[in-house]
């Protein structure tokens, strides 16, 4: 049974729900692990986004997130990404345990942790700062492992391989090359004004939009 708190909670976030609203009422609780892990086990959408607003990250040991992430796989895949990265954005990143714990996730069992590890690395070059020594190690991964990890994996591999070729100059035509070989997301349609998913676009309009 829930308590008075989260059955209030709950109530609010039925129906439609800005993320907005989300984080307005996150912004009021600040922090409260109990009342996040009584939203998390009602399995629903929006009471899930805002516990992950207001987890205790000091209680989040490996066990704890293994058990979120076995979680989100009930949701859909995009309803699952979002709610790890909220989970990585708003917690994971707070404190060097949690940090530590993401740079080991490479060959975890869930994809979800093997996502967030990908899109961890993708994340320290976009950011602007410098990219860590590791790209070399990372791309013979990618090209070993890309084209058959499961798919909501193989794309933040192809994403970090992207930002490797970006903001890398020396691994440039590398990345380019292994788009062109693998044709991954060549075929897809985007919308306008946003950057396709296929490496060798990916690149070119990226290192454009830097050096105009």
């Amino acid at each position: 049974m829930l308590s008075a708190k989260a059955t209030e909670l709950v109530a609010l976030l039925q129906g439609t729900v800005k993320m907005g609203d989300i984080k307005k009422q996150a912004k009021v609780i600040k922090r409260d692990h109990d009342v996040a892990m009584e939203l998390w086990q009602t399995q629903a959408f929006y009471p899930r986004m805002l516990a992950t607003l207001i987890l205790d990250k000091k209680q989040l040991t490996q066990d704890v997130i293994d058990q979120l992430a076995e979680d989100m796989l009930q949701h859909e895949v995009a309803q699952r990404n979002q709610l790890s990265e909220w989970l990585m954005a708003n917690q994971l990143m707070k404190q060097q345990s949690t940090q530590d714990m993401l740079l080991s996730w490479q060959d975890a069992k869930s994809p979800v942790l093997r996502r967030l590890f990908w899109y961890h690395q993708a994340r320290l070059r976009w950011a602007g700062q410098t990219p860590p020594d590791n790209s070399e190690a990372l791309l013979a991964l990618i090209e070993e492992h890309l084209a058959t990890e499961e798919e909501q994996v193989q794309w933040t591999m192809n994403f970090c391989a992207g930002w490797i070729g970006i903001f890398e100059p020396e691994y440039r035509d590398r990345c380019v090359r292994l788009g062109e070989s693998l044709g991954l997301y060549k075929d897809e349609k985007v919308s306008r004004n946003c950057t396709p998913s296929y490496l060798p676009e990916f690149i070119r309009i990226e290192v454009a939009k830097r050096e105009a």
